[in-house]
């Protein structure tokens, strides 16, 4: 038995939009059950996300800190953002998100691990990219607003992140999932065997 996610897609009847937001919407879905029976599912509509863990030659792991005001927290991050193009390639993306939030660049660049962050009730796929060789970006650094204005930014030793993921005292999605894929590809096959940057991503086709 191979064990792997496989598309599927059961039949909807009816659907509609009641709400349309900035960069999400939710949708309401009437679909049919095995049995016959049709249900409605209500679930929010994402564009998608990359997210980065950048990794220096100190085995450092470059974070943020950050409000998140639906869970009323500051939570330790690593560099994200949205794909705010349709078929944006997620690499690219990706540059630029570490650049902005971080203003680091990196010369190595692998697939971590895709996820979906809550697909019982949001479509959201997420790119976690694993960067190496870095160095400060040049020119300067960019202008941030609301939220982001009030980041800090740190480097913290990996082994630490994974104390403190197992300790339940960092929670957000990109950091858990990422710090703990690192760990596992060093036990397994060793990080140079991660997929390439440009390795395709079906839950958010793009071109190369």
């Amino acid at each position: 038995m191979t064990i792997k996610d496989t598309p599927e897609e059961w039949e909807v009847r009816a659907t509609g939009t009641p709400f349309v937001g900035n960069k999400t919407s939710v949708r309401t879905d009437d679909v049919v059950m095995p049995d016959g029976t049709v249900v409605h599912r209500d679930y929010q509509v994402h564009p998608g996300s990359v997210a980065v863990l950048a990794l220096d030659d100190a085995d450092r792991v470059v974070v943020l800190r950050q409000y998140r005001h639906p869970v009323r927290h500051k939570l330790w991050e690593i560099p994200a953002g949205l794909l705010d193009v349709p078929g944006e390639n997620p690499l690219h993306a990706a540059q630029r998100e570490l650049y902005e939030e971080a203003h680091v660049k990196a010369e190595d660049w692998r697939v971590l691990t895709d996820v979906y962050t809550t697909p019982g009730g949001c479509d959201e796929a997420v790119r976690i990219f694993l960067a190496r060789g870095l160095s400060e970006a040049e020119g300067e650094r960019f202008e941030v607003e609301d939220e982001e204005a009030d980041m800090e930014l740190a480097r913290v030793p990996a082994e630490e992140l994974v104390r403190g993921v197992l300790a339940g005292e960092l929670h957000n999605n990109c950091l858990v999932v990422g710090v703990l894929s690192l760990v596992a590809a060093r036990v397994g096959d060793g990080l140079d065997a991660l997929r390439p940057a440009q390795s395709p991503w079906p839950a958010r086709p793009f071109e190369a």
